[in-house]
């Protein structure tokens, strides 16, 4: 199923055959994310509707927050998500100050209503919506008596006793706790973007490297990995070791770069897509009193990469 993409409030109803509407911030989309998906395109193929979403960009917590604010997946990433779980209307409104004055009851008749016509409308427990969070599951099931679509509360889905959120997950990335995460998200923690041209100075350094520029995306995980990468459409099989950060040795840059090198590798990657797995944080991102320090240490951090991922380190001259 091919996923379309739209942003605006208004416009032409996009299902006209009727809806079942997931909604939420869908960040990361983890086993709960997941379900409730899953939840949607059950529900949708048994009545013939369109299994559809409405999400946000940016999220409403970082659209408020006075502070940067960590987020699991981009764009695109949540896109490809959604269509890997059969979804096939994304409406992913902007989440400006337009939208938060929208009254609750406006945002029911003009999105939920006009735009995806929905049949059925699935949120989680707790999901609150429209001007000062006042809408919830309560206004959502009334209104839906009087608009024609049955409200769903989800219940939070739950491992080892604790319910999975998007905000665990990004204490756990930001306490390296990789594999915990990737439990709860249902795989691993993986940043995407394309290779874009730099200083080279990797290069220059006996380290190549390929970087990836998030200007719009604030990482939880921030600091020297062992990684993972994937070329393309390839599988995440490629070893290596990232940093992402700011560079504070050389050339600091005033936003996060993703930098991975790919153990053993030699071709041209500029303008390829890669995705980086992180696979065990070696140490964090700190500055140095020379390049000297700086390759020394550059050497030590493969040493500890290639054997987080069971490598052979005799491959390194210490």
């Amino acid at each position: 199923m091919t996923l379309r993409l739209h942003r605006d409030v208004d416009g032409p109803c996009l299902a006209p055959q009727g809806s079942v509407v997931a909604i939420g911030a869908f960040d990361g989309l983890h086993l709960g994310h997941q379900a409730i998906l899953a939840e949607v395109r059950t529900r949708a193929e048994a009545k013939g509707l369109t299994p559809a979403v409405i999400s946000f960009e940016p999220l409403p917590r970082a659209f408020f927050s006075k502070e940067p604010v960590p987020r699991l997946s981009g764009v695109r990433e949540k896109a490809e998500g959604m269509t890997a779980a059969g979804i096939a209307e994304l409406l992913s409104l902007r989440f400006d100050e337009a939208l938060t004055q929208m009254s609750a009851e406006d945002f029911v008749r003009r999105v939920i209503v006009g735009r995806l016509a929905a049949r059925e409308v699935w949120v989680g427990e707790d999901f609150r919506f429209g001007h000062r969070r006042g809408g919830d599951f309560a206004l959502l099931r009334s209104m839906g008596d009087e608009l024609g679509f049955t409200a769903h509360a989800v219940s939070p889905v739950m491992v080892e006793g604790e319910r999975v959120s998007s905000s665990k997950v990004r204490t756990l990335l930001a306490e390296s706790r990789f594999a915990d995460a990737a439990t709860l998200l249902g795989r691993p923690f993986i940043i995407e973007g394309h290779v874009e041209h730099g200083k080279q100075l990797g290069r220059t350094l006996g380290y190549p490297t390929a970087n990836v520029h998030l200007p719009e995306r604030v990482s939880p995980v921030r600091g020297i990995f062992a990684v993972r990468i994937g070329v393309g459409e390839g599988p995440c099989s490629w070893p290596g070791v990232a940093s992402l950060g700011v560079r504070p040795t050389v050339n600091e840059v005033a936003e996060p770069l993703l930098e991975a090198h790919l153990f053993d590798f030699s071709g041209d990657l500029y303008g390829m897509r890669i995705a980086v797995e992180f696979v065990r944080k070696l140490r964090d991102e700190e500055k140095f009193g020379g390049l000297d320090a700086l390759i020394a240490q550059m050497r030590q951090d493969e040493i500890a990469a290639r054997q987080a991922l069971g490598m052979n380190p005799i491959l390194v001259d210490a």
